[in-house]
């Protein structure tokens, strides 16, 4: 059985060996099931027996000479803090021949605060990490964390992008880059933002987005230190609630940890104008640098 399994993961065995002839005199009787006189697998060059004929001879399972695939995919490299939970949110936004490939920045003993954005920017740690993911040939890079993009202004978002091109990536955006870029596309210049930050780092989300000329007219946060990927969507959608004001052109849900996929459909329907979260603007922006389209049914940023 074991010798079986090791052909069926596609090995090939040489005849003049143990586990080859073990695999010619116990695994396949003449009584195997689906095995004919005649139909014995011929060994290749150097007596080396090619896996799919042995499947096909011994165990009666027809193989193709030839099976095509797997599909080509185009990558994106996800550069994201050590606590991220939610890479599966982020794969829900891809179309199925678009892969993404995740690392993450080193640990730091840190709550989610102003301190902890600044040690998940690191430069040398985010270069690292381009430079790892480079292997795999992403054709772009992004970098997924709202307040390690905004906590140094627009200068150091930008600045982020650059590190990744200098670690290896093609093209780069970090999230906070992605949510200028959002903004701008949906033409919203009156914000209400939405966070699970301590107020402290709700504010400087503000001036990120006042830097850019944007007018935050409305904020709300829920207090977090931790575990915010264990947050409901009653919890988010009721903040949301609270925090919309008629003035608003748009809503902005930070972090990327925190789960929204499910939600903005039907929050845009209810209070009319668009709600973008961290990582539908991370994967939408990362998406159009390589002229596709992210998927999300009933989400106005993506119509």
């Amino acid at each position: 059985m074991k010798n079986m399994r090791a052909v069926a993961a596609g090995w090939r065995l040489p005849l003049d060996t143990e586990a080859g002839r073990s695999l010619q005199e116990s695994d396949a009787p003449e009584s195997a099931v689906g095995s004919a006189p005649g139909s014995e697998a011929a060994p290749g060059p150097g007596g080396v027996v090619p896996a799919q004929a042995v499947l096909s001879a011994e165990v009666g399972m027809p193989v193709p000479a030839e099976i095509s695939g797997p599909p080509a995919q185009t990558g994106i490299g996800i550069i994201c803090p050590f606590d991220m939970a939610l890479d599966r949110e982020l794969w829900r936004w891809m179309p199925d021949d678009v892969s993404l490939f995740f690392t993450r920045t080193p640990y730091v003993d840190e709550p989610v605060s102003v301190e902890m954005a600044q040690e998940v920017s690191d430069d040398a740690d985010v270069r690292a990490a381009a430079r790892n993911l480079s292997i795999v040939r992403p054709q772009v890079m992004a970098y997924a964390c709202t307040s390690g993009s905004f906590i140094n202004g627009i200068a150091g978002a930008r600045r982020l992008s650059e590190t990744m091109v200098d670690g290896g990536a093609p093209r780069a955006v970090s999230t906070s880059e992605a949510l200028l870029e959002a903004l701008e596309y949906l033409d919203a210049s009156r914000v209400v933002v939405v966070t699970p930050y301590v107020a402290e780092l709700t504010v400087r989300l503000g001036d990120f987005l006042q830097e850019a000329g944007r007018s935050v007219v409305s904020q709300a946060c829920l207090g977090l230190q931790a575990d915010i990927w264990q947050v409901p969507y009653s919890t988010t959608c009721e903040l949301i609630r609270a925090a919309d004001v008629p003035e608003a052109d748009a809503i902005f849900v930070s972090c990327t940890n925190l789960p929204t996929y499910d939600i903005i459909g039907p929050l845009e329907q209810e209070l009319g104008k668009p709600v973008i979260s961290a990582n539908q603007v991370t994967a939408w922006a990362s998406l159009r640098r390589l002229g596709r389209s992210a998927v999300g049914p009933g989400q106005r940023l993506l119509a």
